[in-house]
């Protein structure tokens, strides 16, 4: 009998450790152990993997991650009642587990890093996107080799949006300039106990190798912030505070564009725009 197949039930450790899902902590489990598996090998190859895991709560995903061959899993909860469904986890993969209490937004992620390391995560909602912007926004190359999440469906798609579409926004541009994005695959509802009002998606993340250097993706991230902050605005009203039609004429665009309609090469110009602008 493997490991995995010796742990009970996860509604039976659910229900005996009192883990009923707090809203406050954005927490919706994921019981069916067949999905959790498939979200697990999304992730690639985990043989001689470190994988870091964010809210695993009772511990579904955990499981998947150290029967699909992760050589050492880090799993960072918050809820104390889920620390000993997680040490009964622990207690049947010797030495591969190491569970972390504490808030997964003050965790330095890099020190947790030991050899080839992926993220694998079915993120709290209220903290998603915070923390993907974390993990793209340090420094580069990354101690990570891919991040496979789950979001809302809807954050999933801000993420992959191409320009000029509906979802098309800041969290595309600084995700797209960073990494290399798609969705793997959707989760409805009803997989998680309690089942939350929207649905869900996995999106797996790479590292770009041409990411731009830190000064420029700053630049970046406030340009974008500016943008799309007043987003039904023109360019020239939107920007005004960081240069307007001075700054947007020297990245070669349309002052009387909307930001939706700007592709990444095209903030990336106005990045660099902003960056020549600046006083010395």
């Amino acid at each position: 009998m493997s490991p995995i197949d010796a742990l009970p039930p996860l509604r039976e450790v659910i229900a005996r450790h009192g883990l009923s899902a707090k809203k406050q902590l954005g927490q919706n489990f994921l019981l069916d152990l067949n999905l959790t598996a498939k979200i697990a090998r999304a992730a690639g190859p985990l043989a001689g993997v470190t994988v870091i895991e964010v809210g695993p709560g009772p511990g579904g995903l955990t499981r998947a991650l150290l029967a699909e061959g992760a050589r050492r899993v880090v799993a960072i909860e918050r809820d104390e009642r889920a620390l000993p469904a997680l040490a009964e986890i622990a207690a049947a993969y010797p030495g591969r587990l190491e569970v972390i209490a504490g808030d997964a937004m003050s965790i330095d992620y890099a020190t947790l890093a030991d050899g080839p390391t992926r993220i694998v995560a079915n993120l709290p909602y209220n903290i998603g996107t915070a923390l993907l912007l974390k993990w793209l926004a340090g420094d580069w190359p990354p101690w990570w080799r891919s991040l496979t999440l789950m979001f809302q469906k809807e954050v999933a798609q801000r993420i992959v949006a191409p320009v000029d579409g509906e979802a098309y926004g800041r969290l595309a541009v600084i995700a797209q300039v960073t990494s290399r994005a798609h969705i793997v695959m959707e989760v409805p509802a009803r997989a998680f106990t309690p089942p939350p009002k929207v649905e869900s998606a996995v999106v797996r993340l790479t590292p770009r190798t041409d990411r731009p250097a830190p000064a420029r993706l700053d630049a970046l991230q406030k340009i974008t912030a500016a943008a799309f902050g007043q987003r039904r605005k023109m360019l020239r009203a939107s920007l005004k505070a960081l240069g307007g039609e001075t700054l947007i004429a020297a990245a070669g665009l349309d002052a009387q564009a909307r930001a939706e309609t700007v592709d990444v090469a095209g903030f990336l110009r106005l990045a660099d725009a902003w960056i020549a602008g600046r006083p010395r």
